[in-house]
C-alpha cells in the first residue's frame, strides 16, 4: 500500500551530515532535515559558530552535534568522517554546502585564490563524498545533496567578476550528474540545488553596493530568497518523497535563470 505524504517526507531514524552547516543556507537546510526527524552532525571551520548553530537547533527540539573541520583540508575531512561515524553511526544524508568565493576580474585573479576556491568547492566535495561513500553509503544507500548555484549555469552580468566561483559551481553541477550515474546502482541518490540570490549569503556591504531592491526586482517573483526557501527542496531530495530523483540540479532562484538578461537592472 502506498505510503502517505507524511510518511514519505518523514526522516525519523535518519542521520544527516551537513558540511557548511553553521550559518546561512547550510543552517536553513539543517533545520529542514531536523524538523523532519533526522539527527544532525554539523561541520564548519569555526567552533563558536557551530556551537551557536547547534544551540539554535537543539532549542527547536532537534538532535544536533558538531565537528569543526576545514573541508579544503584532506586530513580534516578524514577526521570529520571518522568522528561522525564513531559518534552517530552510519550516515543516510550528506549535504555538501561548504564553499568559498572570490571576486576579481579574470585578468587579475590571483592563482592562490583560484586554488582556494577549487580546493573547497570541488576537491573537498569529492573527498568528503568519496570517503563517506566508501565507509557508509555504498553498502546501504543514501542521499547526497550538493549545493551549487545559478552562477554555475552561465556567466555574470557586466560589472560582476567571480570566474573561480562560477567555474567551481559549474563543476559541482556535472560532478552531481556523473556521480549519480555511477552510484545509482548502490541506491545512492545524488542531486544538486542551485540557489539564486539569498541575503544570508551576501555581506551587508554587498547588498548596499548592488542594491537589495534592485536585485529583487531582477527576478520574476520580485524577491530574493529567504530563510524558508530551501527547506522544501532539501526535504524532497533527502526523503523517500524524492526517491526516484537523481542526477538533477533544482534551481531555487525566484525565476532569475528562466530568462536571459544582460544586467540585473
Amino acid at each position: 500500500m502506498p505510503r502517505t505524504i507524511q510518511q514519505l517526507f518523514d526522516l525519523s531514524g535518519k542521520t544527516a551530515l551537513v558540511a557548511g552547516g553553521s550559518r546561512g543556507l547550510g543552517l536553513q537546510m539543517a533545520h529542514a532535515l531536523g524538523e523532519a526527524g533526522a539527527r544532525l552532525m554539523l561541520c564548519a571551520r569555526q567552533p563558536d559558530a557551530l556551537e551557536a548553530a547547534c544551540a539554535e537547533l537543539q532549542a527547536a527540539g532537534i538532535d544536533a552535534r558538531w565537528v569543526a573541520a576545514d573541508c579544503a583540508q584532506e586530513a580534516d575531512i578524514h577526521k570529520l568522517v571518522s568522528e561522525t561515524l564513531q559518534r552517530m553511526g552510519d550516515v543516510d544524508i550528506l549535504v555538501n554546502n561548504a564553499g568559498a568565493t572570490w571576486a576579481a576580474p579574470a585578468q587579475d585573479h590571483p592563482l592562490p585564490a583560484w586554488d582556494e576556491v577549487m580546493a573547497l568547492n570541488v576537491r573537498g566535495m569529492f573527498v568528503l563524498s568519496q570517503l563517506l561513500g566508501q565507509q557508509s553509503m555504498l553498502a546501504r544507500g543514501g542521499r547526497i545533496i550538493n549545493v551549487a548555484s545559478i552562477a554555475g549555469l552561465g556567466g555574470n552580468p557586466p560589472g560582476m567578476s567571480s570566474l573561480a566561483y562560477n567555474t567551481s559551481k559549474g563543476a559541482v553541477i556535472n560532478f552531481t550528474r556523473t556521480l549519480a550515474c555511477e552510484w545509482g546502482r548502490y541506491g545512492i541518490n545524488v542531486n544538486a540545488i542551485c540557489p539564486g540570490l539569498f541575503p544570508s549569503q551576501m555581506t551587508a556591504d554587498t547588498l548596499v553596493l548592488l542594491g537589495e531592491e534592485r536585485l529583487a526586482a531582477s527576478a520574476p517573483l520580485r524577491r530574493l530568497g529567504d530563510d524558508e526557501d530551501l527547506k522544501g527542496v532539501t526535504l524532497l531530495l533527502a526523503s523517500d518523497a524524492g526517491k526516484h530523483i537523481t542526477g538533477q540540479c533544482l534551481v531555487v532562484d525566484g525565476g532569475t535563470s528562466a530568462y536571459m538578461r544582460g544586467s540585473v537592472a
